[in-house]
Parts: structure tokens; C-alpha cells; sequence
């Protein structure tokens, strides 16, 4: 009689079995959405500390702010193409700074600015991470530094805001 040398089916399925139950794990733990959400956030990030220090740059060369003293500026406005040109155009920011921004990035950027010499530039963050970052605790203004952003659900309040001052 010979014997054969292989595996069982119930064998084969047992591991299969196990190898699923930790890819299920692995992804549990890994959570490749909030990765995502983290991935933009940092993008959007990046993009509010570039378009702030641009701003910061042009004032300390012109004395103002690119939007002047015009009072139609104060308050939150998202950011605009001509405050955008402007800072293009006096070579603050790359000729192609919309495009490799992304129209979907700025259109959750918050310029706020409260006087001649006041900017913040604020963001909603999507992921857990930036949820609970020291910096998202502010209204979509950045003045009013809200008290209840990381006790929420672990910084599930919609109302707070990245802000960079």
C-alpha cells in the first residue's frame, strides 16, 4: 500500500480559514479610509501652510496683506482666485499653485481676516488624527477657541476647525 503525501481538504480549509481571519485583522488595524482622510488632510494641510507663509511674505515686502485694506475682505471668505493671482504674480506662490493644490483642496481652505493686519487660514479636518490635533480647536473664523473639540466623540465637533494663525 502506498501512501500519499499532501494535504487534506479540511486542512487546506482550516488554513485558508485563518489566513482570512488575519487579513480581517490586518485591516481592522490598519483602516485604509482613515489612511486616506489623513493622506488629504495632510495635503490640505501642507497647502494652508503654504498659502499662509506666502501671505506672511508679501506683507513684510508690500506692508499689507494681498486683499489690502479693502473692508470687503474682512471675515471668512474661501480662498479667492485674486487674492491667488496676486500672490502668483508678485512670485509668493508657483505659477501653478490652483492646479497642483487642487480646486476641491481650496475649497476647503477659510481665509479669515479681521483687520489690516490680521490673517488666519483655517481647514475642516477628515481624519481621526487631525480630529484630535492640538491646532483643531478652533471655529471656522480661528478666533473663538472652542472648549469641546476632543471631548466630543473623539473630535467628532463639526464646528472645530485646523486653524494656522
Amino acid at each position: 500500500m502506498k501512501t500519499k503525501k499532501g494535504f487534506t481538504l479540511i486542512e487546506l480549509l482550516i488554513v485558508i480559514a485563518l489566513l482570512g481571519a488575519l487579513a480581517i485583522g490586518l485591516l481592522a488595524t490598519i483602516d485604509p479610509f482613515e489612511q486616506l482622510k489623513k493622506g488629504r488632510d495632510t495635503s490640505t494641510r501642507n497647502t494652508v501652510s503654504e498659502f499662509y507663509n506666502a501671505n506672511l511674505r508679501f506683507y513684510a515686502i508690500k506692508g499689507v496683506f494681498p486683499w489690502g485694506t479693502d473692508p470687503t475682505a474682512d471675515g471668512v471668505n474661501n480662498l479667492t482666485g485674486s487674492v491667488i493671482a496676486t500672490l502668483v504674480s508678485a512670485g509668493e506662490l508657483k505659477q501653478r499653485f490652483s492646479d497642483l493644490a487642487g480646486t476641491g483642496n481650496l475649497s476647503k481652505i477659510f481665509l479669515n481676516s479681521t483687520g489690516p493686519e490680521s490673517m488666519t487660514v483655517c481647514f475642516r479636518p477628515e481624519s481621526k488624527a487631525f480630529k484630535v490635533d492640538p491646532n483643531t480647536v478652533y471655529d471656522v473664523s480661528g478666533g473663538t477657541s472652542l472648549t469641546d473639540c476632543q471631548s466630543v466623540a473623539g473630535g467628532t465637533n463639526p464646528n472645530c476647525y485646523f486653524c494656522i494663525q
